[in-house]
């Protein structure tokens, strides 16, 4: 199952943001696999707000979201119940902020910050607000919290259909720490989604597979701190979640810039349950190493069955990625594809559920790694 986002095909242009991102993608993706398959399966296009099967022609409507709140929260009746899942995982002024409790200043100010739009000298960098056709502060509402309930969407259908795999075509905002956002991630889609269903009593065990170039610093940071207490929310401090994260062993967020700010508290990097750094030039060690690290992260389970993996399924590992923090990491399609096969059946053989997010990737060919593993799938069920 495919799950497409509307959301996702504006482009961050029309924010004034020129960060090689292409809103394109999801509809490139789609386009190749028709182009590809074997049979009338797979149908060029999309439909607005829409889940896309591989295996049929079906498309059905985006569920709306839940509206359960948990309970002990503020009283806040003008916001809406997503505010109040997100309590589960971001601290609560940072959130007043985005939700507009602190000001449309506050926010656009924050937005710049996370898209790293500024120089150190205030200048602008990467945005050019001549070029905007929305005021920069709609991205929050546009993008950043479509891809909340794409994500929680993502892994309900991968709970609750019998393929027990659903891949959407966004998210993956791994940067997005507890107090502030980063790496052009303003919330944390993925332990969003593992806390509300875990507080929904849909899921226990969950895993984070990530496979991005940049290490899942924020997811890293979110579980570490909800295991220890630092997030003050009372529901469950205890977190059932496994993070295992095979990144690029150098560059952002592991630049000296970055843990430099790590040092003044500004900027912690805390390590992964299952940290699988990639040297340049490793990249024929980089499947062996992830296959250790996965039977790494299934002894960590102490025998206990996972009940869903979200893998943030990075394009930017790929050789031609167009961003430049990506560079030292260089899988060929090939190699993108047995990383992607390999978790695919790592997981179908234990029986558990998958969701996947697209998460990082630029440029004109950003678009390649997740249609090949999409459809070498869709000709697999075909054959």
């Amino acid at each position: 199952m495919i799950l497409c986002d509307p959301a996702q095909g504006s482009s961050w242009i029309d924010y004034g943001i020129m960060i090689p991102f292409p809103p394109e993608r999801p509809q490139r993706i789609l386009n190749f696999l028709a182009e590809t398959a074997k049979n009338s399966a797979v149908k060029a296009g999309s439909v607005p707000g829409a889940v896309h099967q591989i295996d049929n022609s079906c498309w059905q409507r985006l569920p709306s979201p839940c509206s359960d709140q948990p309970e002990k929260t503020r009283n806040t009746p003008h916001l809406p119940p997503i505010y109040h899942h997100l309590l589960r995982v971001h601290a609560q002024d940072y959130l007043d902020t985005l939700f507009g409790l602190h000001g449309e200043a506050a926010l656009e100010q924050t937005i710049l910050n996370v898209y790293e739009l500024l120089d150190d000298t205030g200048t602008p960098h990467r945005y050019d607000k001549t070029r905007a056709v929305n005021p920069l502060t709609a991205l929050f509402r546009t993008v950043t919290l479509a891809r909340l309930e794409g994500t929680y969407h993502a892994a309900q259908y991968a709970l609750e259909t019998d393929e027990h795999f659903c891949f959407y075509l966004a998210g993956g905002n791994h940067h997005a720490r507890y107090a502030t956002g980063a790496g052009f991630c303003l919330l944390n889609d993925l332990v969003y989604a593992a806390r509300r269903l875990q507080a929904e009593g849909q899921a226990r065990l969950i895993w984070f597979i990530d496979v991005d170039a940049h290490k899942g610093c924020g997811s890293t940071e979110l579980v570490t701190y909800i295991r220890n207490g630092t997030n003050p929310y009372p529901f469950e401090k205890h977190c059932n979640i496994l993070t295992l994260s095979a990144h690029m062993a150098r560059g952002w967020p592991l630049d000296e810039k970055t843990l430099a700010h790590a040092a003044l508290g500004k900027a912690p990097c805390l390590p992964s349950d299952i940290e699988i750094p990639i040297e340049a030039g490793e990249e024929d060690l980089y499947c062996a190493k992830l296959s250790a690290g996965l039977m790494q992260i299934e002894a960590m389970s102490a025998g206990q069955q996972c009940d869903l993996a979200i893998v943030v399924d990075g394009s930017d590992p790929y050789e031609y990625d167009g961003l430049a923090s990506s560079a030292l990491l260089k899988l060929t399609r090939k190699q993108c594809l047995e990383r992607d096969m390999l978790i695919y059946h790592f997981l179908r053989e234990r029986n558990i559920p998958s969701a996947w997010t697209l998460a990082g990737g630029y440029g004109e060919r950003a678009w390649e790694p997740a249609a090949t593993f999409l459809a070498a799938l869709n000709d697999n069920r075909a054959g």
